[in-house]
């Protein structure tokens, strides 16, 4: 990361947690700086509400509406897509794999 590109901010730490996060960041081998962005990293993911909260959900094939293209998730409606080229499974399991807009793309699982 460039030097421009980062930010410098005081963190206050008590000395239990300074030193909890200093013996899992020489277990991981980095410095506790880099220790401590990759744990928010992760903790804060970047991308749109969507591919936070529903990549990686999985859906029963019962809730695929083959007539509308439509599969109800977290209270709405999306269009849908299959990874593979078939019809709908009543039966299987879909794991969302991707999201662009009101279009998810399903995996059969």
């Amino acid at each position: 990361m460039a030097k421009e590109s980062q930010k410098r901010f005081l963190l206050r730490l008590d000395e239990g947690l300074f030193k909890r996060i200093s013996d899992a960041a020489d277990a991981d081998g980095r410095s506790i700086n880099a220790y401590i962005v990759q744990v928010l990293s992760k903790a804060a993911p970047a991308g749109n509400w969507e591919q936070r909260q529903l990549i990686g959900r999985a859906i029963p094939g019962k809730e695929l509406d083959v007539k509308s293209g439509l599969v109800l998730v977290a209270g709405i409606y999306y269009r849908y897509l299959l990874e593979s080229p078939e019809k709908p499974d009543k039966a299987a399991k879909y794991t969302i794999i991707e999201s662009h807009g009101n279009i998810l793309t399903l995996k059969k699982i």
